[in-house]
């Protein structure tokens, strides 16, 4: 059942076969993410359960536990993950973890770097979903951390130790968590402690206890991310360490790239050595464009810090770009009041300034974002999908449309194109099982949730469609546009109903999106290039092939007027 490797030092990096090829762009994917033990068990007979279901109230101690998804699951589930349009899969982690921690479903408390945790699989299983995705044309990226280490190790005594800002040094050392308790700790096995074998010195870890002011940056460097144990990546060894076993993952799994967490919590120079070390091998290997993106929880300045290669350098501020791309919390803090008409559009546009304010080419500055509307982890309370106390769904789909439209690499979270609504005080109300288990979504247990036909599902795979046939989706220029209900006098709309219209720009090629946000119908005149268009031609919508919208002239502004029923939507272009 694979390999166990206990040292980075026995890792053979070299390759026997040719590996499956980066894309060329990462603009060009739809990035599907999932909660592997949240997705998808082989062993369930999905025929034997209904779409349909009927909710009860679910025991939330039963969330917290393991509910048996497994990579098996996902490779079975290939064909529905690309029938949304998604041609890349981000998996949450798949390493070991403590064994016996029940709550440590999410993957993010790491026992063993090099092994793939028995509750979702083997390293067969991996290898064997990343050969299936691959022969399909779709990409795997793995969530990885090196921030931190699971709950390995405990301080001395039996309490809890947290940060002291004035302490004198680290703390002490106290003892290496074993499993069973009762195993002589004389002699460490597969179970006790971390593996690889290199993380077992105290040294490795700051021991400054945990984190009890989260604004605090020196704490969030420093400290424990709650019981989880801060690594010192400062250390040329613990740094080597963890570069060498994710380059193992790549040798010997043939992954696309990785999703890095918690970067804020890094110090910048550790996170930039990292990436830049990972990408080196990959390109050795003949991976010429691995993907690593990160979570940065903050606005566009902090996040500029860490991508853009062609990014402004603000002031003297000492920069160590690494990244790829981050995720784009940014939009993620607006766009959702924005679709659904409780903060008004300038909300959204003000947003992208920074891309002419940080990147000397805005229209590249897509590449630097992974977009989002729902996911696992979220900063704000309640925890809560965009659907969470919403039964207007096709508000989901303009959410996912504005993805698929705008600038940046979209993705989407398992379940929101099936309208999984979970929210609570707790994050487990946002990790619902697709398949079933104790814990499944609405409410209920054991009915599956990977229904094709769902009108989400459907109205999102013909928009991730489009995108992937138009370029001017994927790298275009994007400017919203102003609307006017005569089409005499034109202004961006001041209020949530509305018309929400862009345009993406590729060289000659304008696509103009409109999102009707209102609950009324609505018939608005929307500003298109003048430059590109001539009054008395015709853009086609393509999401209805039969409507064609006439382009007009008042003065010397071009428009099309643009009918639209409520919470639908238009893609327009020229033909």
């Amino acid at each position: 059942m694979g390999e166990n490797i206990q040292s980075v030092k026995d890792i053979n990096f070299d390759i026997q076969n040719s590996v499956f090829p980066s894309p060329s762009d990462w603009r060009d994917v739809f990035i599907y993410f999932l909660l592997v033990d949240r997705f998808d068990n082989n062993a369930v007979d999905t025929e034997a359960y209904s779409s349909s279901s009927e909710s009860q109230e679910l025991d939330i101690s039963q969330g917290k536990k393991f509910q048996g998804g497994n990579i098996k699951g996902i490779t079975r589930r290939l064909d529905y993950i690309k029938g949304l349009g998604a041609n890349a899969i981000w998996l949450s982690p798949v390493f070991r973890n403590r064994q016996e921690k029940e709550d440590s479903y999410h993957g993010y408390g790491i026992q063993d770097f090099l092994r793939v945790d028995e509750r979702f699989g083997s390293l067969e299983d991996l290898q064997e979903l990343v050969k299936e995705a691959h022969s399909r044309d779709m990409y795997v990226i793995l969530d990885i951390i090196i921030n931190h280490t699971g709950d390995n190790w405990s301080y001395p005594g039996s309490y809890p130790y947290y940060y002291w800002k004035d302490a004198p040094g680290p703390f002490d050392f106290g003892k290496w968590r074993t499993f069973p308790t009762d195993n002589d700790q004389n002699i460490i096995g597969e179970n006790d402690a971390v593996w690889p074998e290199e993380l077992q010195d105290p040294e490795c870890y700051k021991r400054r206890g945990q984190i009890t002011d989260w604004n605090d940056n020196e704490q969030a460097v420093n400290g424990d991310f709650f019981t989880l144990k801060e690594l010192d990546v400062r250390r040329y060894d613990v740094l080597d360490t963890l570069i060498k076993a994710y380059k193992y993952w790549i040798k010997t799994t043939d992954i696309d790239g990785f999703r890095m967490d918690t970067v804020k919590h890094l110090e910048s120079s550790s996170t930039a050595i990292f990436c830049n070390a990972i990408k080196e091998y990959a390109k050795s290997i003949g991976k010429h464009n691995f993907f690593i993106f990160g979570e940065i929880v903050g606005d566009d300045t902090t996040i500029q810090q860490y991508i853009g290669r062609n990014s402004r350098i603000p002031g003297t501020n000492e920069r160590f770009p690494s990244l790829d791309a981050a995720l784009d919390f940014p939009l993620y803090f607006v766009l959702e009041e924005v679709i659904k008409g409780f903060n008004e559009p300038s909300v959204l546009r003000n947003r992208y300034d920074a891309f002419r304010n940080l990147y000397t080419d805005h229209g590249e500055a897509g590449r630097y974002f992974v977009t989002f509307v729902d996911n696992h982890d979220q900063m704000i309370r309640p925890y809560r999908r965009f659907m969470y106390g919403n039964t207007i769904h096709q508000q989901v789909v303009l959410a996912m449309t504005y993805l698929l439209t705008s600038q940046g690499i979209p993705c989407i979270y398992y379940g929101t194109e099936q309208g999984f609504d979970g929210g609570g005080e707790d994050d487990v109300y946002i990790r619902e099982c697709m398949f079933g288990g104790e814990w499944g979504a609405f409410g209920t247990k054991g009915y599956h949730f990977f229904n094709p036909d769902n009108p989400i599902y459907k109205d999102i795979s013909r928009v991730a469609g489009i995108r992937l046939s138009e370029p001017a989706l994927r790298y275009g220029r994007q400017y919203f546009r102003q609307t006017s209900e005569t089409g005499k006098e034109f202004s961006h709309p001041s209020t949530g109903n509305c018309i929400l219209a862009y345009s993406r720009i590729l060289d000659t090629t304008e696509i103009l999106v409109a999102l009707n946000l209102d609950s009324e119908s609505r018939s608005d005149c929307i500003v298109v290039d003048s430059n590109l268009h001539s009054a008395g031609q015709k853009m086609k919508d393509l999401l209805h092939s039969d409507n064609e919208y006439l382009i007009e002239q008042s003065d010397s502004t071009m428009f099309v007027k643009v009918s639209l029923e409520p919470y639908s939507m238009a893609i327009l272009k020229q033909g």
